[in-house]
């Protein structure tokens, strides 16, 4: 189903396929894509028809290069906290998704992006896939849903990934932990339909039960870390920090 910024295809199977497709190289996070893309997971999520999600994006130089760098230079306070609220939007109505889903990781997967894979319930990179949460180099901090990264690869190395802003790559992800598996080189949509024939595999009403439960066992403070990361993303446009690290780091090397 063509959509604006994006497009949905649900098979006999009842897999959904959520591909970003809204015309960039890496499918950049904008906030029209983002209220487009909340739209249509909150949509699905009301009915019972779909059984797994498959994010994606166009082509397979990323899944997600981040958000739109041009949108968070032009932020002050008050616009920033609306814009990272709308982002966390999109990630809450996916890691709320009913049904199980699953992160296709080609290229790169980047900031907001990474965010968002890490709301999906399991992560399936191509052999050369990069990761990296390079938000302190653009002067703001990591926000919202990177707060589950410290779950999934533990206290350190999520403070190696926020506080460095340095990539990783596939193996090193796999290691620890970010990803589920890391397929043979060109082997990646294989690899998303094994994992697919294994959740197709169980019972619809038990596997909706049983990630309704993961939810429920997640502990309180992931729910007020993200409630209160979004007035620090806000405050971080308090300063002229951002836009000068922002030039340093983007424009000027544009330019060149």
């Amino acid at each position: 189903m063509p959509l604006e910024h994006h497009t949905l295809d649900i098979d006999a199977r009842g897999v959904a396929t959520l591909t970003i497709a809204n015309g960039t190289p890496l499918n950049i996070l904008d906030s029209a894509t983002i209220a487009a893309m909340t739209a249509t997971l909150r949509r699905l999520a009301r009915g019972d028809a779909v059984r797994a999600l498959v994010l994606r994006g166009s082509g397979d130089r990323a899944l997600i290069g981040g958000a739109n760098i041009h949108e968070l230079a032009a932020l002050e306070p008050n616009s920033a906290v609306a814009f990272i609220s709308r982002l966390r939007d999109l990630c809450e109505a996916m890691r709320d998704f009913p049904a199980p889903t699953i992160a296709r990781m080609a290229g790169w997967c980047m900031g907001g992006g990474l965010e968002l894979a890490a709301a999906c319930d399991l992560r399936i990179a191509a052999s050369d896939a990069q990761f990296s949460m390079p938000e302190v180099r653009i002067g703001i901090p990591s926000v919202i849903h990177a707060i589950l990264l410290a779950r999934l690869i533990g206290e350190g190395n999520a403070r190696w990934l926020l506080l460095t802003g340095a990539p990783i790559a596939a193996d090193k992800a796999l290691r620890w932990g970010l990803v589920n598996e890391v397929a043979a080189e060109g082997g990646l949509d294989a690899a998303i339909e094994h994992t697919l024939a294994e959740l197709l595999a169980c019972g619809p009403r038990a596997l909706r039960t049983q990630k309704a439960l993961l939810r429920a066992w997640e502990e309180p403070h992931i729910e007020r870390g993200i409630k209160e990361s979004v007035a620090a993303f806000g405050a971080s446009y308090d300063s002229d920090e951002p836009a000068q690290c922002m030039e340093r780091e983007f424009f000027s090397k544009k330019r060149r």
